[in-house]
């Protein structure tokens, strides 16, 4: 399993292992409209998700073969929700140079909750509104970037996009839109 988000910090599935690693051809991105966990249909907040291009730095779990199908279920009923994520097994090349298939969520580009062509203001605006039955928008990006840091990786869009969002004002081109 790789994880980017959330399931960096709170996974709530067993697992052998946690090894720091990086798939290619995706990134991490603010990116996803949350209607449930960090926001509600009516006021939806702003969550991550895997976009297409670059690459992400994030934990691969590493799960006993014995628990797989029911972390996998667990797993899909968590991020399978509204079909915003679409499963995928990555290559992930992991700190200790192992290479292994992960079983993670990519953003759908053609999914109505998709949000990665939202300028700087529009996502600063929902991330700032975003309340859900898991907190607000805003602490779930903190947080990332909290366990992020703990990993000794450097977001810099994240982290001004979470800058700009604990400001009064927007300031257009903050982020380079």
């Amino acid at each position: 399993m790789f994880a980017y988000g959330s399931l960096m910090w709170r996974p709530d599935f067993p697992y052998k292992e946690m090894i720091p690693g990086v798939v290619r051809g995706y990134h991490r991105a603010a990116c996803i409209l949350s209607i449930r966990y960090r926001g509600t249909p009516e006021v939806p907040g702003l969550v991550l998700g895997l976009d297409r291009g670059g690459a992400c730095r994030g934990r691969a779990y590493l799960v006993d073969g014995a628990n797989r199908a029911e972390v996998v279920s667990y797993l899909d009923n968590r991020e399978l929700v509204t079909g915003v994520y679409k499963r995928r097994n990555l290559t992930c090349t992991l700190d200790d140079g192992r290479r292994v298939a992960a079983y993670s969520f990519v953003a759908d580009p053609g999914h109505r909750q998709y949000a990665g062509r939202y300028t700087t203001a529009e996502k600063v605006a929902v991330i700032r509104q975003g309340v859900g039955k898991k907190g607000r928008s805003r602490d779930y990006i903190a947080e990332t970037l909290a366990q992020l840091e703990d990993l000794g990786i450097h977001d810099g869009q994240l982290a001004a996009l979470l800058r700009v969002v604990d400001h009064e004002e927007v300031v257009q081109g903050a982020l380079g839109d």
